[in-house]
């Protein structure tokens, strides 16, 4: 029987580039600590043997699995899956794995399914991206043993928990303002689900922009992130009267109303001006190009693997808020 040849070891790594054990250890987990000319030769070295770290030995050792639990909701929304993307990324980079569970709703029995996941890989901490109001429950259960960052606005973290956001109720309120400044007086807001706490909290921005300029406030259009919500709540206004402008909660759903005023003969911008969030790739490509609130998503997704090994080296993180950028184009007008 052939002999599977044997995988080169830390040692090997050494001999090659001429140095000790010990340094190439710092070039793996703490590269900013060994001198450019000697990191690079361990690197060489590194890629010329094919040394590849045995992770297992490694958790067993320092106690620390090196992986990342990470829960998304399962909908493919543009925002939690550019969080996820980006936070994917930026835990590779500092030499995280990541274990993503997407989760249909938050029912106990799914929630303690993907939470058991978790433990059962001894994941070093999780991030939420973007966590419901049934979800809190479940999560506080594991606050103090497992380190958690919470990717929403609007949260009260508990200890050893960690809230990473861009600020809702600033991009909400940015999104009211502009409008306000057109001329406009009359502006609806077309709402995510009340279970999301980003959407609570744009929902939030958008009220005290109105109540601060001293203009009335509609009730709420209901949505739920999709763009056939966006066109029934569309519908919903040709039949009740329409505003001056909406605000929308995201993209896809100020696309659905904007499908709907178009089917009815409204002009967009001409008779209702539209807002949305996310600043989504196709955004700039409606018609007309869609006035929306940028979410800087990769900055997110760093910030969030960032704070999430500050709890768990126990390096004092404070929570962290992300101001948004309003790109205005063609679906904004004065009035």
């Amino acid at each position: 029987m052939t002999t599977a040849p044997r995988r080169p070891g830390m040692a090997d790594v050494a001999r090659a580039a001429g140095v000790s054990h010990q340094t190439v250890s710092r070039v793996l987990n703490q590269p900013d600590s060994v001198a450019p000319g000697t990191r690079e030769r361990v690197q060489q070295a590194i890629s010329a043997l094919g040394y590849r770290r045995n992770m297992g030995a490694r958790a067993l050792a320092t106690s620390r699995s090196r992986i990342l639990g990470v829960i998304v909701d399962q909908g493919g929304y543009y925002g939690p899956s550019q969080t996820s993307s980006s936070i994917q990324m930026a835990a590779r980079e500092q030499g995280y794995a990541t274990l993503v569970a997407a989760i249909r709703d938050t029912s106990q029995a799914e929630i303690q399914q993907v939470l058991d996941l978790f433990l059962d890989h001894r994941v070093d901490g999780i991030i939420v991206i973007a966590p419901q109001v049934q979800l809190m429950d479940r999560l506080t259960v594991l606050a103090g043993e497992v380190p958690q960052v919470l990717v929403a606005d609007g949260v009260e973290p508990l200890e050893g928990m960690l809230t990473v956001s861009v600020d809702q109720h600033a991009a909400a309120m940015m999104a009211t303002n502009h409008l306000i400044e057109l001329g406009h007086r009359d502006i609806a807001h077309l709402r995510g689900p009340v279970t999301w706490f980003d959407a609570l909290e744009r929902e939030r921005g958008w009220r005290d922009a109105m109540t601060a300029a001293g203009l009335p406030v509609r009730d709420v259009l209901d949505g739920d992130w999709s763009a056939e919500s966006g066109h029934r709540a569309g519908v919903a206004l040709l039949k009740d009267g329409l505003p001056e402008a909406v605000v929308s909660a995201n993209d896809q759903m100020a696309l659905g109303l904007m499908s709907a005023l178009h089917d009815a003969a409204v002009s967009v911008p001409g008779q209702v001006s539209v807002v949305g969030h996310d600043d989504s790739p196709g955004a700039s490509y409606f018609l007309p190009p869609l006035t929306s609130v940028r979410q800087p998503f990769e900055k997110l997704g760093e910030a969030c693997v960032e704070g999430l090994i500050g709890l768990i080296t126990d390096v004092p993180i404070q929570p962290v808020r992300i101001t948004p950028e309003l790109k205005v184009r063609k679906s904004t007008a004065s009035r």
